[in-house]
């Protein structure tokens, strides 16, 4: 992997500035964990039948960024990035056909919409509708519930980058 150019989160922080700088983490440790790969070293798939790979992972969670930040703040019918159905998060595992420069321009741009909608947002109380469970849910909860994704989904980064070229660490 590349240097560990990540922003450490804030030690004293609110509680905004503390979620902020915590989903940002790790969102540049999914990035740092595909680094200096190959189209062909994303695709490596975790082990039969599974469809896991790093690239998957990135398309996987650029759903998850338009699915919890776009969807629930802004356009509930927007589309999926990778799927017809409103709710297939599994499409975007099919990563077979796909490249690093598409998955990752699809997720920078989830990721930079995300992140506008939260700044734009006057609190962290601000509400929006979940369309999938028909509920009303805040920006915290969408912060706290995409950062637990990352977390979740990182640590599955780690296993399939060792897999690849056996690098291992943060």
């Amino acid at each position: 992997m590349t240097a560990d150019d990540r922003i450490a989160p804030p030690l004293l922080g609110d509680e905004r500035e503390t979620l902020r700088a915590y989903l940002d983490y790790q969102r540049d440790t999914l990035a740092m964990k595909c680094a200096g790969l190959g189209d062909e070293q994303l695709r490596e798939r975790s082990m039969p039948p599974s469809a896991l790979s790093l690239l998957a992972l990135v398309r996987h969670l650029a759903e998850v960024e338009r699915a919890w930040f776009r969807r629930v703040f802004e356009d509930e019918a927007a589309p999926m990035v990778w799927s017809e159905k409103p709710f297939d998060f599994q499409a975007a595992y099919d990563a077979g056909a796909s490249t690093g420069a598409e998955a990752f321009a699809a997720w920078r741009a989830e990721v930079e919409h995300s992140r506008r909608i939260e700044r734009d947002a006057p609190s962290l109380d601000l509400v929006g509708r979940q369309p999938r469970w028909e509920k009303e849910v805040s920006l915290r909860m969408v912060m706290v519930h995409v950062l637990l994704e990352y977390g979740r989904h990182n640590g599955h980064a780690d296993l399939l980058r060792e897999g690849v070229d056996g690098t291992v660490g943060a």
